[in-house]
């Protein structure tokens, strides 16, 4: 099942505790392959990441604008939600080892489907390890 971007924003703000979203842009760094000229081959690659308030944001068109002001080399986007206590949001500094298990697990080839993962045009992709 995908989910679309809009349907991300909304189920973050119907969860019982406020939610971040946690963001990480990624980049494929490609690998010629000389026997198999038609395929490409590459690694998908972390480049930047963020954290942001599910009201800081209106739609994916937005997100990515803001991304390309500070790298348009990306190429996917994964997503996820982290749930704050006490009816408060969960800080930046919160969000910050979440971010860098995110970043390991792109790197590790570990499981994505944790994940909402997202092309530049905003639609909904899957990603396996190889």
């Amino acid at each position: 099942m995908s989910i679309q971007f809009k349907e991300l924003l909304d189920a973050a703000g119907t969860q019982d505790e406020p939610q971040r979203l946690l963001f990480l842009f990624a980049q494929i760094e490609k690998q010629d392959s000389k026997k198999h000229k038609q395929r490409q081959h590459g690694s998908v690659v972390p480049l930047m990441c963020v954290d942001k308030l599910p009201a800081e944001l209106t739609d994916f068109t937005g997100l990515a604008a803001e991304a390309d002001q500070v790298s348009a080399g990306w190429d996917f986007v994964l997503a996820a939600g982290l749930s704050g206590t006490g009816g408060q949001p969960p800080s930046t500094d919160d969000a910050e080892p979440h971010l860098n298990k995110m970043a390991n697990d792109l790197m590790m080839g570990a499981d994505l489907s944790r994940y909402v993962i997202f092309d530049r045009q905003g639609n909904p992709v899957s990603m396996q390890a190889n």
